[in-house]
């Protein structure tokens, strides 16, 4: 099944760990979003993040777990993120971690991508339910 929908996502600096040196910039954030469409759902998660000295080129982690229902199926999932920028150019994995799902939706897998177009995000949800 593929699903795409709006979601609306807020994204707050927590006190990271530790302290990034020569020129990395180190982040810790909380990430909390809203899914409208088929994925009918609330996310709370972590970000970890970097800033390298070289403009445009960037790294961060995250994981999230979702809660809501999924073309009607009740229950949660976590998804995880691996995101990369090198000189402006990005890539983006989501993936749903295995047997994360639980009620209804136990035994998906699936992966997710999020792009931004003129200030709103937007998902396409890839997944298989077994």
């Amino acid at each position: 099944m593929k699903i795409s929908g709006m979601f609306e996502v807020t994204v707050k600096p927590m006190d990271p760990y530790s302290r990034g040196v020569d020129g990395a910039s180190l982040g810790r954030m909380s990430i909390n979003k809203i899914f409208y469409g088929e994925l009918s759902a609330e996310s709370r998660g972590e970000m970890l993040s970097v800033m390298t000295p070289v403009k445009g080129s960037a790294g961060y982690v995250a994981i999230e777990q979702v809660i809501g229902t999924l073309d009607g199926k009740r229950g949660t999932f976590v998804l995880q993120h691996f995101g990369t920028m090198s000189k402006g150019k990005d890539r983006l994995t989501l993936e749903v971690v295995p047997d994360s799902a639980t009620g209804e939706l136990v035994g998906l897998s699936g992966k997710m991508s999020i792009r931004m177009d003129d200030g709103q995000h937007f998902y396409e949800f890839d997944y298989s339910h077994s």
